[in-house]
């Protein structure tokens, strides 16, 4: 964790909604990290295990993580398009520990049904559309439910966590349905820094690089120890960041008094590493924006590593 952060957000309260694995989960570690109490959100629990099909990460394990890292962690097994879920959440939330400062949407997903290389008549619809209500409308429907909790105290946060930012999605992403998942969060939370101002609130779109999540390791045959033997397969994975990278992101932005100058605004995670001063868990500050930017897109001679 970076120093400049330990127990900023003691007293604090945070719901991270899609804490299960990946981004998520070291958002909520961090966060925990930091001194916060945390709600772990997600469908897979040690006894039930989500469309996403994976058994090996559990809301559990990360609450215990979160604890473990010096913060509380709470495990709450929600399905966020379940209006009645996720309004039972947020009045737990409120009874337990009577405020929420920081609220983390970063439910998705939607990987396995991702088809690229299609157009969109070509493309499987349902699957294009259960997209959209697992990238959007959970992050509507948890917003609608905890943001009258957030606004009760100044200064709250909504993080909108996303693939890409701003500036990188004026690319096509592939895949239309896909797209527009991805840019909808950018647009909320333009839309949610607007109606937080009176509040004090604050709320910005996040996106991690390019992410070394579980399933991102499992998909080369590759672990955290070993990452960079991918790199024969896909070269741009040679800027790839761990998910703490991004958690950190998160909890640096949390503890600052000055985060409102980021409200409205989509950022990387190594934007937000260049102001705060926080790197990855090896040292590193992977600049995916700068290197997609100069080299893939713009023909820049250079290589990763000097992204790095």
């Amino acid at each position: 964790m970076d120093v400049s952060t330990q127990g900023a957000l003691a007293g604090r309260v945070a719901l991270v909604a899609g804490a299960t694995r990946g981004a998520g989960r070291a958002m909520a570690v961090e966060l925990g990290a930091a001194g916060a109490t945390v709600y772990a959100t997600g469908r897979t629990t040690r006894e039930r295990v989500s469309e996403v099909g994976r058994v090996t990460e559990t809301i559990e394990e990360t609450a215990e993580l979160i604890t473990a890292a010096g913060g509380t962690g709470i495990a709450v097994p929600t399905d966020h398009l379940e209006p009645g879920q996720v309004r039972a959440l947020v009045e737990r939330i409120d009874r337990e520990q009577g405020r929420l400062d920081v609220l983390v949407n970063d439910v998705w997903g939607g990987e396995a049904l991702i088809e690229f290389g299609k157009k969109t008549w070509e493309t499987d619809l349902a699957g294009g559309l259960r997209m959209l209500r697992l990238g959007v409308e959970t992050h509507l429907i948890t917003s609608y439910y905890a943001l009258p909790l957030l606004i009760r105290h100044p200064g709250g946060l909504v993080v909108e966590v996303t693939d890409g930012n701003e500036e990188f999605n004026q690319t096509y992403r592939e895949n239309l349905f896909f797209d527009l998942a991805k840019n909808a969060p950018i647009r909320t939370a333009f839309g949610l820094a607007e109606e937080l101002k009176e509040f004090d609130g604050t709320a910005v779109s996040i996106s991690p690089g390019f992410l070394r999540s579980e399933q991102m390791l499992d998909h080369f045959g590759v672990t955290e120890e070993n990452w960079r033997d991918a790199v024969a397969k896909e070269p741009h994975f040679a800027i790839a960041e761990s998910p703490y990278f991004v958690g950190r992101a998160v909890a640096a932005l949390a503890a600052d008094p000055d985060r409102a100058r980021w409200s409205g605004k989509s950022v990387f995670s190594g934007d937000l590493a260049k102001v705060y001063g926080f790197t990855d868990r090896d040292g590193s500050r992977p600049d995916v924006l700068g290197y997609f930017r100069d080299v893939v897109f713009g023909g820049k001679a250079g290589t990763a590593a000097d992204y790095r």
